[in-house]
């Protein structure tokens, strides 16, 4: 085994795995404990080594994942997201960059690259993107089209919600999201005392039925995702279990046979017959192995056996008659 295998074999190790998680949730603690000025103020050297040590290891694993796997490393996104991470890590932040100090937190971000139910979190967010979309523009239809009569219905009983058309979309959006909704209604319902009927279908529309598409589309999702991952594994398993059939007739075929006394006389005899054929040209009968000569011995008696046998059952029958 190479040395880029070996390091394959460390870096896709689940204990190796375990380790870096370990060293990203107490990189976490240390990004937190520094919020706090009075914990700078007496333990600031500390934090600070542990967030160099946790910084170099970081960039270890990645060195090592970059010279196992080369130019694939590229190809996993959350590997390009780790080395995003690290890398911005790496910038010095003075200057124009002391910006990126705040963004070291994105290191716990990680944890997301490791944790495989996490990854398939944000997998399901990804392959809902096209059906969340198509929601959204429905959603945004529907408050555009009942912003537009709300602000026509009701901009003279409560012109602080309804006056113009921004007005009428922020208030309906707090009302789709039952943000203090109650008020609203009951204000313009003083001055319009059918409003309730606008409010009751608004509500019905845009909360009970779009929103809970939400939660369908992301369930169809996960679903798909899991369905994916499941048919990976099987694939995955039935290329291992291949190699495993390629590899066991190679394995199946053991050692030679040993070769006892009387097997290894009788092949001596048959070479010796060979070199006498060979040397006076006429055809002697090759001398019978020890082995063969008790199997011969044996297929005769057997036959005797079964001779007498019918000898017997004919005198008897001759004796009936």
């Amino acid at each position: 085994m190479s040395l880029r295998d070996r390091v394959r074999g460390l870096v896709e190790a689940r204990s190796f795995q375990h380790a870096i998680m370990i060293v990203i949730v107490i990189n976490a603690a240390t990004l937190g404990f520094e919020t706090s000025p009075a914990i700078m103020d007496s333990h600031g050297g500390l934090l600070t080594g542990l967030d160099r040590v946790a910084l170099g290891i970081f960039v270890l694993e990645l060195s090592a994942k970059f010279y196992a796997y080369r130019l694939r490393f590229f190809r996993d996104p959350w590997n390009c997201f780790d080395f995003i991470v690290v890398g911005i890590a790496l910038v010095p932040a003075t200057g124009a960059f002391s910006v990126l100090r705040a963004l070291r937190v994105l290191r716990v971000l990680r944890l997301v690259s490791i944790i495989p139910s996490m990854r398939r979190v944000v997998a399901t967010l990804l392959a809902a993107v096209p059906g969340v979309a198509s929601i959204v523009g429905l959603l945004v239809l529907i408050v555009y089209v009942s912003a537009v009569m709300a602000t026509k219905l009701f901009a003279e009983a409560s012109p602080d919600h309804f006056g113009n058309l921004g007005r009428s979309l922020w208030t309906l959006f707090q009302v789709m999201t039952g943000e203090s909704w109650p008020e609203v209604a009951d204000r313009v319902m003083a001055e319009e005392p059918m409003a309730w009927i606008f409010f009751l279908i608004y509500i019905l529309i845009s909360t009970f039925v779009v929103l809970n598409l939400f939660l369908a589309v992301m369930v169809n999702a996960m679903e798909n995702v899991r369905a994916a991952d499941a048919a990976d594994a099987a694939e995955a398993a039935a290329a291992a279990e291949a190699a495993a059939e390629t590899v066991a007739p190679a394995e199946a075929v053991g050692p030679a046979e040993t070769v006892g006394p009387a097997e290894a006389r009788g092949a001596t005899d048959a070479a010796d017959h060979s070199e006498r054929t060979a040397a006076g040209g006429a055809a002697v009968p090759p001398p019978r192995s020890p082995a063969a000569a008790e199997r011969a011995d044996a297929a005769i008696l057997t036959e005797l056996t079964a001779l007498r046998s019918e000898v017997r059952a004919l005198r008897e029958l001759l004796q009936e008659r």
